[in-house]
């Protein structure tokens, strides 16, 4: 699950947080009530998620109860695969 992490991690400071430090984004940092991630950012997250780990993602999966964080990510993705 770690390596779930770190990828989500990743891509979320190169799409979204460019040149910040990445020792500020935890995996319990609210990406969307936090104001991170918008609609469109969410969007862009879920068919990066959708094509690294060829799942899809169900409507009722893509909320903030799923996608908040990077753990509640890192779950999503682990019950998945």
């Amino acid at each position: 699950m770690e390596d779930i992490k770190q990828t989500v991690k990743a891509y979320i400071l190169k799409e979204f947080l460019p040149g910040e430090n990445p020792a500020e984004l935890v995996d319990s940092t609210p990406l969307i009530t936090g104001g991170i991630l918008d609609s469109i950012a969410t969007l862009k997250l879920v068919t990066f998620v959708e094509e690294k780990y060829g799942l899809t993602l169900q409507a009722h999966e893509v909320d903030v109860e799923h996608l908040n964080t990077i753990s509640d990510i890192s779950r999503l993705i682990q019950s998945k695969l």
